[in-house]
Parts: C-alpha cells; sequence; structure tokens
C-alpha cells in the first residue's frame, strides 16, 4: 500500500545520507551518484556554501510573495543576465513553469501563436509544455493537444527551410536533447535555425533546464555554438536542490510581462534565491567553469578507453558532464548493474546511458565510476547481446 500516486518508477533504493558525489542508501551501501538529482545538484549533494546561504536565510525571512520588493531575486537576476544574453529574469519553481512563461512570453509578445519544436525533444509535463514536447509517449492517454505547436526533425536543416508563414511566434529547442538521448545540436542546424527565425520573425528560445548552470563547461551549452536566444530557459541545477526556475529574456521583451500578465506565488522564494544565489556565485566562476572543462574532458577518456572495443556500444557523445553512452540494446540491464555495482545513472531514451556527474567530482571518483561502467559492461555483455 502507499498513499502517492505511481507516477514513478521508482528504484527499490531510498538515499538516507549524501555529500559531494557520494550516496548511502537504507541500507548503508554506498553509491557513486551520478544522477545528481538528473542534473539538479551540480555542486554535489550538501554544499556547504549553499547549506549556509540557505540557513542564513531560514533565519530571516521564508516567505511574503512577490508583492514586495526582493533584493535577493535582484542579485540572483543579476547573476543570470550577467552571464547570459538576457537584460532580465521572471523567477518561478520549476523547468516546466519557465518554459510555460517562456511560451506566454513569446505569443504575448509577437502576437502570434504557432511554435516551432523538434521530435524527441522534452520541455515539460504542463499542458503547453506536453504540447510542445515531441514525444509521442508523453502525449499518449491526454487528449487532444494544444494545436499551436509544430514539430520538425533534429538536426535537420533541410526541413528548417522548407517552413514558411507569417504566424510563427518563436522557434523552441534545447542546443543538446536530455530526454531524447543526449544528442548534441549540430553547428549548421543552429544557423539554420538562426536564419529561420529572421526569416519567419520568430524569437528563439533555448531549453537549458538541464543544459545549463554550468553543465556542459559554460554557464548556459548555448555559448557553445555562437546562438543569441531571445529567451532563455533555466531550473534543475539553478539552486543546487531547492525548487527554482528562471526564464531570462532581451530586455524588448519587458514590456509584454507588465503587472497581471503572469504570476507565481512561490516563484522567487527567499530560501530557493538564497541557494540560487550561493549556487551560481561558485558555478559562474570561471576558474571552476576551467576545471568543469577539465575533468570532464578526462572522464570522456576514461569512458573511451574503458569501452573500448565493446560490441555493445554505439556512440559515446554529450558535451560537458552531459554525457550519453549509445548502446546497440536496451540500457535498462546495465543500468541495473551499474546500480547493483555502487554506480547511480539513468537513461536517456531507451537505449542510451546518461551520466550527470556532480560539476565538484574528483579525479578518482570519476576513475572508480569508470571501473564499474566497464566491470559492470563485461558482467551483462551476454544479456545486451
Amino acid at each position: 500500500m502507499t498513499h502517492l500516486f505511481p507516477t514513478y518508477a521508482r528504484y527499490d533504493v531510498e538515499i538516507k545520507d549524501a555529500k559531494g558525489a557520494v550516496a548511502v542508501d537504507q541500507n548503508g551501501k554506498e553509491y557513486l551518484d551520478f544522477i545528481s538529482g538528473i542534473a539538479v545538484c551540480n555542486l554535489g549533494h550538501c554544499d556547504e556554501d549553499v547549506k549556509k546561504a540557505v540557513k542564513q536565510q531560514l533565519d530571516k525571512v521564508w516567505h511574503v510573495s512577490n508583492l514586495f520588493q526582493s533584493s535577493i531575486q535582484e542579485e540572483t537576476a543579476r547573476l543570470l543576465t550577467e552571464n547570459s544574453s538576457g537584460d532580465a529574469v521572471f523567477f518561478c519553481n520549476s523547468g516546466a513553469e519557465a518554459n510555460e512563461a517562456a511560451i506566454k512570453l513569446a505569443r504575448k509578445h509577437t502576437g502570434k501563436s504557432k511554435i516551432l519544436t523538434f521530435r524527441q525533444s522534452f520541455h515539460g509535463r504542463t499542458f503547453a509544455t506536453m504540447s510542445a514536447t515531441g514525444q509521442s509517449k508523453i502525449h499518449d492517454g491526454f487528449g487532444p493537444l494544444l494545436p499551436s505547436f509544430e514539430y520538425l526533425p533534429y538536426n535537420d536543416s533541410e526541413a528548417l527551410e522548407q517552413i514558411a508563414g507569417d504566424d510563427y511566434a518563436a522557434i523552441m529547442l534545447e542546443v543538446i536533447q536530455g530526454e531524447g538521448g543526449v544528442v548534441p545540436a549540430e553547428q549548421t542546424f543552429m544557423n539554420a535555425v538562426k536564419k529561420a527565425c529572421t526569416r519567419l520573425g520568430a524569437l528563439l528560445i533555448i531549453d537549458e533546464v538541464q543544459t545549463g548552470i554550468g553543465r556542459t563547461g559554460k554557464p548556459f551549452a548555448y555559448q557553445h555554438y555562437g546562438a543569441d536566444p531571445d529567451i532563455i530557459t533555466s531550473a534543475k541545477g539553478l539552486a543546487n536542490g531547492f525548487p527554482a526556475g528562471a526564464m531570462i529574456g532581451k530586455k524588448e521583451l519587458v514590456s509584454s510581462f507588465q503587472p497581471g500578465s503572469h504570476g507565481t506565488t512561490f516563484g522567487g522564494n527567499p530560501l530557493a534565491m538564497a541557494a540560487a544565489k550561493a549556487t551560481l556565485e561558485k558555478i559562474f566562476d570561471p576558474a571552476f567553469l576551467e576545471d568543469v572543462n577539465r575533468k570532464a574532458e578526462k572522464m570522456t577518456d576514461l569512458l573511451k578507453n574503458v569501452l573500448s572495443g565493446a560490441e555493445e556500444v554505439e556512440d559515446i557523445r554529450g558535451k560537458g558532464f552531459m554525457i550519453g553512452i549509445q548502446l546497440k540494446q536496451e540500457a535498462a540491464p546495465l543500468i541495473a548493474e551499474l546500480r547493483l555495482n555502487g554506480l547511480l545513472a539513468l537513461p536517456a531514451g531507451p537505449t542510451v546511458i546518461r551520466l550527470l556527474p556532480p560539476l565538484t567530482v574528483t579525479d578518482e571518483e570519476m576513475s572508480a565510476a569508470a571501473d564499474i561502467i566497464g566491470k559492470s559492461l563485461r558482467e551483462t555483455a551476454g544479456s545486451l547481446s
């Protein structure tokens, strides 16, 4: 019996304690956590600076609503705009809420209704963000979707060139599809997206919910491509485990989100903002990001070495610490074996193992994780093939 809706296929593991990249279950078993709450705890579990900031805020005020001025929101927003192409921030509680805000802003600002997204994308589970998501498994069972979304093949520049019309409010995409298989955008595709936005008079929305906040070695993943989005959405790693989301937009969009146009009760909550400010101050430090890039390159090299010659592995791809191991068969048996051997990982579609370690992971922990992956692959080779 349970008092919870069974909306999650939960592992038979409860994490009772965690620090850095190490998690401990109800039986005292230790794991290297290469899930990080699904790219959330980018500074690892129980980061001391984030903890200190939240404790200090806890003794001041927890919640007063957005009817009042908030200097901590302003300070956190400044960190986001200084490290992105945006000028103003709307704070909310999750990635789906951030994407909802982006969709509303794009439609309100342009006066248009259609939004182009891409197959195998994932933008959330509210009705608008589910409709924006290009995966039928997310749609099934909920009846007619919102009619204003169109899906194109990802990384297909020619398909973009065929689109015409004057009712497109935005093109919305992840520059690395996370749930869709850890698939990075090609530079030629991103160039085509920019041209299509100009030709259609559409805004560019980049969903950085999973890819942002240092995950790929830059503040935001779009910065690898020289892109210039009108709207950026963020959540997951934003507050290192506290519920927080943000929509970042250019200054010319501000007039379209005036009082009464959008809102949230808990968005920008002082506790979440304290966590977010402390998180961003650490992650957006250039020296920190330089170390992330060094370690991520080493992690990829370790994986290539330990998986060299493995017939079951088709590809190792991604950017920074967003890594996908493409298998020829279902990933679930290997993910289960990894868990038995002390490494937590998750799928990205049926045949991809996704690795999202904390950005603070040590060289020794990376080596140990690679060894576990090699060992587990050997142990499950028969069932995979």
